[in-house]
């Protein structure tokens, strides 16, 4: 009796078909990183050629890039292949596939996550694990070669401290003049000097420097970044470049410690530009320098946000099957447009746009997600706190609070897509890095605590305003202080390019009577904003914070500061930003100092 197995009609058609999509896949996927990579490679010339306005423009437009990969590679699945009228088999087969043109791919992690994103717009979210997409990463990127190698090392043992480090320098090959390269490597030998407390230790057989091969631009700036290993010691180095006032180049300081370097990749700022054949090779070297900042903010601030987004949902994930605690309404002053809540145990709140806005908030749902997308567009300055955007985000039911599902239920019944008791899937979700409200800090603060953070928000919103941005509500509880004391705004609701506000000064009362009488006696356009009236809102409280704020910041109640600050910016003027202190920079450190621009 024949018992040979029945032939499958479908298995010709899979065979068929499943190899071309999942090339079609990885054709889109080269094409993005192609993009990306190029944009990237241009900054060096954007910094020899101190063209600023290019660099903004060049991280605004490189944010859409992914997104737009994305949506011509859904187009091409189901114009050419009726993607969603695929079965499972196929689906499954493409992945195999898929992983087979991986094995000796230089951005293996980034090809994946883009397979995912692809897939999740024609699939079901029921196919969403590790059969059907990359739940869990299948390639390993341990020990992927770069051509050149992702950093070069250097033997100061065959040249001199000196030789060496000028050499690191020289082999970036900018095409502009030094203003003195000599002496600011001598600066950067005094200051690790110093750093080492003014002996140098003994120099061990393995004595050496390594650096990224590309430098990270951003802004202004570009940044040499490395470390020297002797022996079983590290020591991490971020050597910033500039231009000077007359065009030339100079080395402004050098950071040794890995908290001000970590400082340097927070994600309070603008993304860096850095050529990369390998990223997790970059990503590897920084982890080794900066052990305690996660891999997700590192690939986010190489530019790679979507990459940063998966991993940080793998360890958010990995995290509540390693927990119990439940997600609550976040503590603090509730918010009138966003229903906020967090994971005690995990150190990110995360927040809903609320169907129903307070009576004093002139705002949708479109305009407050144009708002977020905003700040990833502009230069935070080191003010604003970057946000990872979630759309269809599926989370353990059990793991939310009664009161925090009556909340959601009552606030945003839109953004509640589907609840089946296991998941609670969100429809939009905004996820930040958690910080202390800074009303709350201030009502337990010491005076002298105040007196650093009424200095730090005053400079915060100083600092926003040289870079075009008006936060718009000033309120104490939309910033937050970092671990680091700084003070960081959250609350994006409500900002305007500054060059988009008339800042007025109140008219003269026609008689004294209307003014006392509490009424409105001039006209108010939509835009219009009157410094004088901000001190009733944020000085009313407490002497203490109100005398603070007058010594350092009395010029921001009254229209002069905003209006100059907007002409600088309608001059074209760019601002310097500096991710360290003052008294870091050469200038201030060592004689003979560089012109600075």
């Amino acid at each position: 009796m024949d018992v040979s197995p029945v032939p499958n009609p479908l298995a010709g058609a899979t065979a068929a078909i499943a190899p071309c999509i999942a090339q079609a896949l990885i054709d889109g996927f080269d094409k993005h990183y192609r993009l990306f990579r190029q944009t990237s490679r241009e900054a060096k010339a954007r910094f020899e050629g101190a063209d600023w306005p290019a660099v903004h423009a060049a991280v605004k437009e490189r944010i859409r890039f992914y997104d737009d990969r994305v949506e011509e590679c859904v187009e091409r699945l189901r114009h050419e292949f009726k993607a969603e009228t695929l079965d499972d088999a196929t689906w499954q087969q493409v992945k195999l596939l898929y992983i087979g043109l991986l094995l000796n791919h230089k951005q293996p992690e980034l090809a994946e996550t883009f397979f995912n994103s692809v897939c999740c717009k024609i699939l079901h979210r029921t196919y969403f694990h590790n059969d059907f997409i990359f739940a869990r990463p299948a390639i390993s990127t341990e020990f992927i070669e770069s051509d050149p190698p992702n950093y070069r090392s250097y033997y100061p043992h065959l040249t001199g401290l000196h030789g060496a480090i000028r050499q690191v320098v020289r082999d970036f090959g900018w095409r502009r003049e030094w203003q003195d390269l000599d002496r600011d490597v001598d600066y950067v030998c005094r200051a690790v000097l110093d750093y080492l407390g003014g002996a140098w230790p003994n120099r061990e057989a393995n004595f050496q420097i390594q650096v990224l091969a590309s430098a990270f631009y951003r802004n202004k700036g570009a940044y040499i970044i490395g470390k020297a290993i002797n022996g079983h010691q590290e020591y991490p180095f971020a050597i910033p470049v500039l231009h000077s006032a007359e065009g030339q180049l100079y080395l402004d300081t050098v950071l040794l410690d890995a908290w001000r370097i970590s400082i340097l990749f927070s994600l309070s700022r603008a993304y860096f530009m850095v050529d990369m054949e390998v990223p997790s090779g970059y990503v590897q070297f920084l982890r080794s320098i900066m052990p305690n900042k996660p891999r997700s903010e590192l690939y986010t601030m190489l530019g790679l946000g979507k990459q940063g987004k998966t991993m940080f949902f793998r360890d958010l994930i990995h995290h509540m099957r390693h927990s119990q605690d439940r997600f609550i309404v976040a503590p603090g002053i509730r918010g009138l447009v966003m229903l906020v809540f967090t994971l005690p145990s995990y150190p990110y709140v995360f927040k809903v746009i609320k169907d129903v806005f307070g009576a004093t908030k002139e705002v949708d749902h479109a305009t407050v997600k144009y708002k977020y997308q905003l700040v990833k567009q502009v230069d935070r300055v080191g003010r604003m706190a970057d946000t990872l955007e979630f759309s269809h985000a599926a989370l353990p039911r059990q793991r939310f609070s009664d009161e925090l599902i009556d909340e959601l239920r009552r606030l945003a019944p839109s953004q509640i897509e589907a609840d089946d008791g296991e998941q609670l899937v969100i429809k939009h979700l905004y996820i930040e890095r958690r910080m202390i409200p800074l009303n709350m800090h201030l009502d337990r603060a010491t005076p002298e605590q105040v007196d650093h953070a009424v200095r730090e928000y005053g400079n915060a919103i100083r600092e926003l305003a040289a870079a075009n941005i008006f936060p718009g509500d000033m309120l104490w509880k939309n910033f937050g202080l970092t671990r680091y004391g700084r003070v960081v705004f959250y609350d994006y609701d409500e900002i305007e390019h500054m060059t988009d506000v008339n800042f007025r000064a109140i008219p003269e009362a026609p008689y004294p009577e209307m003014e006392m009488s509490g009424e409105v006696w001039y006209s108010v356009a939509r835009n219009d904003v009157f410094p004088e009236e901000f001190a009733t809102f944020l000085l009313g409280s407490s002497p203490i914070v109100r005398a603070a704020f007058l010594k350092y910041h009395r010029d921001l109640l009254a229209p002069a500061f905003w209006q100059a600050t907007q002409q600088k910016i309608r001059e074209g003027r760019i601002e310097d930003f500096f991710p360290y202190p003052e008294e870091l920079r050469f200038s201030q450190r060592f004689s003979g100092t560089p012109a600075t621009a």
